[in-house]
């Protein structure tokens, strides 16, 4: 017994000694303020970045005390200290402006204007992004954050011969509470997950086609499963209160909206579960659902074909000027491009840093300018439902590969939002050949659903047709948590949440 415990202890000492996390901030030597979105190299091959605050998670074991860590930030002169010292450092590392002088680097007689900038953008754009044909293998971090935040909520009955009073007042108090709570602390979900995510291009039919695969090694969630997160989940939940409060043993027709269902609803256990049994249908992969995600943000946010990067490629939407050069901690020259629109057609404004060297804008800072909204629907008179997409805003950073000389999507820090309106009646009809109980309803419902996401690249390396290939997809089960654990990734290095996220707590 003695024996198994100083095994134990051993073990338990040795971990502690191979894996810790610490959390790095990165200040501005001169103010003092933090500085978000900083690059950060450790070692040879893990790219990572600061957060929103300046920080970000260093993991390292006593025999990695002398691994170099490369901090380098736009327009700042880069450190690159080791494990130990930043230890010295109370893990604080402190950057300093870089003033160059301009005989210290090279650069054209030629000044150009921000528009033959610009030009040379769109012309190199497919040179400087478009992937070769070399399969390629990532290291991927992708959080996902939800906020559904109702400015009003109401639900009023407006009919019901299906209740009793007193059950009509249990309901209206049940009610009253779930909207009291949800007003009160708004719902939220965030989604993490590490993983390698590899892609591979053919030629099918003239055709450049896709193939991905994902294999994820971590996965978390932390969401109340009992709180609506979305106008579907405050529809159902809002159903349910109702239909616990029905008679067991009759049956009803549910209408929703100004076009009625046919679909037929009971309480009875037997009923749920003969139909149950007849709707069954495969329950989806989370696999998919994570490839899916990081699918789509791959292509809006690519420079050649993305939805939101269009201010790099729709030349003629925008007003672009010169807001001055910079250089890059390797003595690179960097164009400040501000934009804004110039025609209806383009929906953002921001600022661009474009490398001098090959045209590639390595860096976007990006938001909706004023008065303008996406996409959204407005069906307020017909069906009570009026949507808008009035928040698109988000910082993108780009790398090139060495290997093939390519750039991908380093970074991406988006928040994309939407406005909502629902005024929609509910009706619970009983089935039966007189005149049956009727419950009617009205829901109204008004708010923002805000969505942010980040994303990191910690990786990019060039594999094979036959490693890809041999690359077997196996799904996932999210971890669920009440609130952020640090010690669920500290074998990894991942995006550091920030404050609002680590004090965030699943509320009882």
């Amino acid at each position: 017994m003695l024996r198994k415990l100083l095994t134990f202890s051993f073990l338990l000492i040795q971990f502690c000694v191979l894996a810790q996390s610490k959390v790095v901030t990165i200040l501005d030597a001169s103010t003092g303020e933090n500085i978000p979105y900083a690059n950060i190299k450790v070692g040879t091959e893990i790219n990572t970045v600061s957060n929103s605050e300046g920080k970000f998670t260093l993991v390292a074991t006593e025999a990695d005390n002398q691994k170099a860590i490369l901090v380098s930030y736009i327009g700042y002169e880069s450190q690159q200290l080791t494990v130990k010292k930043l230890e010295q450092q109370n893990f604080i590392i402190k950057l300093i402006p870089a003033i160059y002088e301009l005989s210290d680097v090279n650069v054209t007689d030629k000044k150009e204007d921000a528009n033959s900038i610009m030009a040379k953008v769109k012309a190199n754009i497919n040179e400087n992004y478009i992937a070769s044909d070399t399969p390629l293998k990532n290291t991927v971090f992708l959080r996902e954050e939800s906020n559904f935040k109702a400015k009003q909520l109401k639900i009023e009955v407006e009919k019901s011969s299906g209740f009793s009073k007193s059950k009509l007042k249990d309901v209206n108090t049940e009610i009253s509470n779930y909207i009291a709570q949800t007003t009160k602390n708004p719902p939220r979900e965030f989604k993490d997950f590490l993983g390698d995510y590899s892609s591979k291009l053919t030629k099918k039919e003239g055709k450049s086609v896709i193939s991905n695969k994902l294999n994820v090694l971590k996965a978390t969630t932390i969401k109340d499963q009992n709180r609506s997160s979305s106008i579907d989940e405050l529809e159902k939940t809002t159903s349910n209160l109702f239909l616990k409060h029905l008679d067991t043993t009759k049956f009803y027709r549910v209408k929703s909206g100004w076009i009625g269902s046919r679909d037929t609803v009971s309480f009875s256990k037997s009923f749920n579960e003969k139909k149950k049994k007849e709707n069954k249908k495969p329950e989806p992969k989370n696999v998919t659902g994570a490839k899916s995600s990081l699918t789509e943000l791959q292509s809006e946010l690519h420079p050649a074909y993305g939805a939101v990067t269009e201010f790099m490629r729709n030349t003629d939407w925008y007003t672009y000027t010169s807001d001055g050069a910079i250089f890059t901690a390797d003595y690179k020259l960097v164009y400040v491009i501000k934009f804004k629109p110039k025609k209806s057609k383009a929906s953002y404004e921001g600022t661009m840093y474009v490398s001098e060297n090959d045209y590639a804008v390595v860096k976007a800072n990006y938001a909706l300018a004023p008065g303008k909204t996406l996409s959204g629907i407005n069906l307020k008179l017909l069906l009570g439902i009026k949507f808008r997409n009035n928040v698109s805003r988000g910082t993108l950073i780009y790398k090139e590969n060495p290997e093939t000389n390519k750039y991908y999507l380093h970074y991406a820090n988006k928040e994309n939002g939407q406005y909502f309106y629902v005024n929609r009646p509910l009706k619970f009809i009983e089935l039966t050949e007189g005149d049956g109980d009727v419950l009617a309803l009205d829901i109204k419902a008004e708010g923002q659903i805000l969505n942010k996401t980040e994303y990191l690249n910690l990786n990019q390396k060039e594999i094979t047709a036959a490693e890809f290939e041999q690359i077997k997809e196996v799904d996932f089960k999210y971890l669920n948590l009440r609130k952020y654990d640090p010690n669920i990734y500290k074998e990894f290095t991942v995006i550091e949440p920030n404050e609002e996220m680590k004090q965030f707590l699943i509320q009882d």
